[in-house]
Order: structure tokens, then sequence, then C-alpha cells
């Protein structure tokens, strides 16, 4: 049975990658790759279950801008709840 320290570091870690990849989407919406690559897919189908949700509240409170924030608000967001957690461990 692994111990709460294991369990930390692995919350740790992915909470790492998470952000990783948003920000790796964040970049790759800026150059506009091959959305047929399969790097570029993994990515999308990685982040989009985290990003949409944001999406949908940030537009249904009326904000119609051409600036996308649900990246920076998820960013946020997966710290904000990978450290509420890691605080009962």
């Amino acid at each position: 049975m692994p111990n709460a320290s294991t369990v930390r570091l692995a919350l740790m870690q992915l909470s790492r990658v998470i952000e990783f990849l948003i920000l790796v989407r964040v970049l790759l919406s800026w150059v506009r790759p091959n959305p047929y690559n399969p790097i570029v897919q993994f990515i999308h189908t990685t982040t989009e279950p985290i990003l949409a949700p944001v999406r949908k509240l940030i537009y249904g409170l009326g904000y119609n801008g051409m600036i996308d924030f649900s990246p920076i608000i998820s960013l946020f967001l997966v710290r904000f709840i990978f450290n509420q957690i890691l605080q009962f461990i």
C-alpha cells in the first residue's frame, strides 16, 4: 500500500502534467498546427474536458470577447483544487 508521501508526489506530478498540457495547447493555438497530428489530437482531447466547462461558464456569464480566458482560469483552478486535495493527505 502506498504511503501518503507517494500519493502526494503522484498528485503533484499529475497537476504539473495537466498544467503543462494546457500551456502547450495555448502555444499550439498561436501556430495553428496540423489538427490530424496525433500529438496535437492527444493534447486537445486531454485538455478539452478541463477547458470546456470553464469556457462554457465564461461565455454563459455574458463575455463575448476575442480572448479566450479559459486556459488562465483553468490553470488557477487546477492549482487550487490540487492544493486543496494535498492539504488532506
